[in-house]
């Protein structure tokens, strides 16, 4: 079982829990490099913000974190397995419960569009899944989350593993031992998320 302080202490040195599919055991990863959005650079595309320019879509914050947490978890349709475990949920809602997870989230006409979630230490947010339903809704919140690290002087968005959505977010990859020198120093400095 996942507990709420292991959890905590694991991101404090690096390491996040991904679980295996194959087995459903949970595991610590700490990926030699590591994917970081780095935030005064990160700019919207044209589509985002019409979107938001248009209030396509209302969002939120920690409104329904457990229905993010369980949309992430589902398999996208490329996939047939997901990293995150019944086990991961359960930690991560403990831990929006003691008010270190958070979600933010998109609503259309009043049902959830997409979304994504993520944990809050220091000054160091990091991101750990998103999803969408409706078109460009995780892009929207995405954005959202990254105007109110800025509004709270955050130095850290971690994405942890890069890939192309990333990428196209922003999203670099640098050595572990810069990552760890902007760790320590995002952990150093306090901030609040809500």
């Amino acid at each position: 079982m996942l507990r709420v302080d292991d959890v905590l202490r694991a991101y404090h040195h690096g390491y996040f829990p991904m679980s295996d599919p194959a087995d459903g055991k949970v595991y610590w990863c700490q990926p030699y490099r590591r994917a970081i959005v780095p935030l005064e650079s990160y700019t919207p595309t044209r589509v985002v913000r019409r979107l938001i320019e248009r209030r396509e879509f209302e969002v939120c914050i920690d409104r329904d974190f457990e229905a993010v947490i369980r949309y992430c978890a589902a398999p996208r349709k490329q996939e047939k397995e997901t990293w995150i475990s019944g086990e991961i949920i359960e930690a991560y809602t403990e831990l929006h419960r003691h008010g270190h997870a958070h979600s933010v989230e998109c609503y259309r006409d009043g049902e959830l569009a997409g979304g994504l979630y993520g944990l809050s230490i220091g000054s160091a947010f990091f991101g750990e899944s998103m999803f969408h339903l409706q078109p460009n809704a995780s892009k929207v919140a995405f954005d959202r989350l990254v105007v109110r690290l800025l509004e709270r002087k955050y130095e850290l968005l971690d994405a942890q593993i890069i890939n192309s959505h990333l990428r196209l977010l922003g999203a670099i990859e640098i050595e572990h031992e810069e990552y760890m020198a902007l760790l320590y120093s995002a952990l150093s400095k306090k901030t609040r998320f809500i």
